[in-house]
């Protein structure tokens, strides 16, 4: 089966939207799904600085949606036809995976970023007969098609907008299901998020329908007014004295605070905005060591990563769409369409800060 999918060849080069050739169907418990859309998520654009941990050339990708072609025997729970949401790889079968936690599996670095699936992984070829490195976060979905495990597809009901679903399988899924999830945050609670791109706006969006009160930080103005779009209190990162800022927007303090950002400075801010027993999560990958200032973690304030919103993708994103329908999750605002052919335009303008969440439509025109 030949189809089009944008190849990454090496760390510094641009995509290259080329014929690729899967070289068999589906293995058992597998299934092929045509691409309605896949979101591009700053993972995918951290490949080029992975210090070669990511095997290249590879197909990227790890926010696909899609419709079920083919199915590898009768027990995928799937069928053809199905709509699917994809999400992140896992084993099925470690304590963590077997604890409702699949995010955290023990071969969760291995299975979804460096090419570590030991089975029915060398079936991508390009034009001239390579191999192309296994699938990343077990789907590699810039392209026509994907094969994915069917534990990693979600169905969703038909009548959604299938092509604009994919980014719930990670981004919108991690910032939701850190504060729904992680924090667990309701009516009264009180959540402050760092970084109002697609993760923080998708946890302000999150919070705002859970009920709290929420104040957003970034240092673009533009991201500021989103939040505030969807009812967060925007305060410049450039704040003086942004703890004590958020402490009085908050009526003493954060009880949640989400970090998307990364910065050391921004996340010893975090702290110091927190209440006494408050919790600040961090999803960014940290790439040095973090320096926490004197009293920071006082008063029974904690600090945790959190990956994947600790989610049950086959839980959260049935919510997910449920506030969407109901008004609640408006995601399909963050994004910005661009066909497959556009991914190195798409790629400009997420580094660039010109779009929130770019999705590739693979098929458009066709």
């Amino acid at each position: 089966m030949k189809f089009g999918a944008a190849v990454l060849r090496s760390y510094e080069s641009p995509f290259t939207v080329e014929e690729v050739t899967l070289e068999a169907g589906p293995a058992v418990g597998e299934v092929l799904v045509r691409v309605a859309g896949c979101g591009m998520c700053r993972t995918d654009l951290a490949v080029r600085r992975s210090a070669g941990r990511s095997p290249l050339p590879a197909v990227l990708g790890h926010e696909g949606s899609g419709i079920v072609v083919d199915v590898g025997g009768p027990d995928t729970g799937l069928s053809v036809g199905d709509h699917v949401v994809l999400s992140f790889d896992s084993c099925g079968h470690c304590r963590t995976c077997k604890d409702a936690a699949p995010a955290y599996c023990d071969s969760f670095a291995s299975l979804n970023l460096y090419g570590g699936r030991g089975t029915n992984t060398a079936r991508f070829v390009d034009a001239a007969g390579r191999e192309l490195a296994p699938r990343w976060f077990g789907q590699s979905s810039f392209a026509e098609y994907a094969v994915v495990l069917a534990r990693n597809a979600v169905r969703v009901d038909p009548s959604l907008p299938l092509e604009l679903l994919g980014p719930l399988g990670c981004g919108f899924l991690t910032g939701a299901g850190a504060v729904l999830n992680s924090f667990g945050a309701g009516p009264g609670d009180t959540v402050a998020v760092f970084g109002a791109g697609a993760v923080g706006l998708a946890a302000v969006m999150a919070a705002t329908a859970a009920g709290a009160v929420t104040v957003a930080v970034d240092r673009h103005p533009e991201r500021l007014a989103l939040a505030e779009r969807f009812h967060a209190l925007p305060v410049p990162a450039a704040s003086s004295d942004l703890p004590g800022r958020i402490r009085r927007l908050t009526d003493g303090g954060a009880q949640y605070a989400l970090d998307t950002t990364g910065s050391a400075r921004l996340i010893n801010d975090a702290l110091r905005a927190l209440r006494p027993t408050g919790h600040l999560g961090l999803v960014a990958r940290l790439h040095t060591a973090l320096s926490l200032e004197p009293g920071t973690l006082d008063r029974g304030r904690r600090m945790s990563h959190i990956c994947e919103g600790d989610a049950v993708p086959g839980l959260l994103i049935p919510r997910l769409t449920a506030l969407w329908r109901a008004g609640r999750f408006p995601f399909d605002q963050l994004t910005r369409t661009y066909p497959l052919t556009g991914v190195n335009e798409a790629e400009r303008d997420c580094d660039a800060g010109r779009v929130v969440k770019p999705v590739l439509i693979p098929h458009s025109g066709s």
